[in-house]
């Protein structure tokens, strides 16, 4: 915190500028990554990250199936940093994620995935980082210096730049159009108000968040944002996956937070949302539904499903910031944690 200013709060507000800077940095290498993959297609794509930067691979990899069909598994770096394993991905396409770009791990797997062959790219905030200089290919994420422990503007730069790889690698003009619409709605989407949800998530001792589709991984970054910087345990579900087991968890009262799509995968997770406001349990909701016992949240008008859950996390930083404020948590100094951390 300097002078007052809540470091967190102001990262945040500069993500809208930050996407507008990535585009034209990111114009030259990702021409040459998506000549060399429409040149050779991969069967599979393999990312690794951690963190932050793991929920965006989640949703990297919502992107690249939904849009190019090419299954996206993510790697586990202990198998080569732990069990000394290299994995077959000769003409397969690495797709690492990092703000720092120091992670041991992280560095020695996307190594192993180069020697073996694949193509290897770095979304990646540090361009002089020792990751970027293991991969082929390095995307910025031109977010530049982040001091805030918590990601916030390297979240969301993460997500535009894989929103920027799958447009072009899959030629959806449509996607590049809302992808260019992303900032002004971005500077939107930061005063929107969920402050709605403070009262019955400070007191509570659990909650659940909920996505699909384009909102798991929104689902995903909100729930360790809840645990990182709020001090609050929360796990992140697909709505399906809820439904085998961890919905024993509901009683009345308990607090559940719906990132609703704005596409398909909205009428399931509609329907378990109304579920669950019959269980009576303190629902809260981005959907557009009128539910009895639910709190709707406000969002902006729909435009294009990806792109409105990159907005929908924008809004919930600012709720995350609310509610560590009224919980006593400084959200710029999370206890036991560093803005960069190091595993091998």
């Amino acid at each position: 915190m300097i002078n007052g200013e809540i470091l967190m709060a102001a990262e945040l507000g500069e993500s809208p500028h930050v996407v507008s800077r990535q585009f034209e940095l990111l114009s030259r290498p990702l021409n040459q990554l998506c000549t060399s993959l429409k040149a050779r297609p991969p069967r599979v794509v393999v990312t690794c990250a951690r963190g932050s930067s793991a929920y965006a691979a989640s949703f990297g990899k919502h992107l690249i199936e939904r849009y190019l069909g090419i299954p996206v598994a993510a790697a586990a770096p202990s198998i080569t940093t732990i069990y000394g394993r290299d994995l077959q991905l000769e003409s397969q396409f690495f797709l690492v994620i990092s703000q720092s770009g120091r992670s041991d791990d992280l560095i020695e797997t996307a190594a192993s995935a180069r020697r073996a062959g694949a193509l290897t790219a770095a979304i990646i905030n540090d361009v002089d980082s020792p990751l970027a200089a293991t991969c082929d290919i390095v995307l910025p994420m031109a977010a530049g210096l982040e001091s805030s422990v918590a990601a916030t503007k390297t979240f969301i730069a993460s997500l535009a730049a894989l929103l920027s790889l799958v447009a072009a690698w899959s030629d959806e003009t449509s996607l590049e159009a809302a992808l260019n619409r992303l900032p002004g709605r971005l500077a939107e989407a930061t005063h929107l108000d969920w402050s709605r949800a403070v009262d019955a998530m400070s007191c509570a001792n659990s909650l659940v968040t909920l996505g699909r589709g384009p909102t798991l991984a929104i689902a995903q970054e909100a729930a360790l944002k809840l645990k990182e910087v709020c001090n609050l345990h929360a796990e992140a579900y697909s709505g399906a996956e809820f439904q085998h087991g961890p919905i024993a968890l509901v009683s009345s009262g308990y607090p559940v937070l719906i990132f609703m799509p704005s596409d398909k995968s909205a009428e399931p997770l509609s329907t378990l949302t109304a579920d669950l406001c019959r269980k009576r349990a303190a629902v809260f909701t981005t959907g557009r539904d009128d539910l009895p016992g639910a709190v709707r949240l406000p969002i902006l008008q729909p435009d294009r499903p990806e792109t409105d859950a990159v907005c929908l996390i924008q809004s919930f930083f600012g709720l995350a910031v609310h509610l560590a404020t009224h919980r006593g948590v400084n959200v710029d100094q999370p206890r036991n944690l560093q803005k960069v951390t190091r595993t091998r």
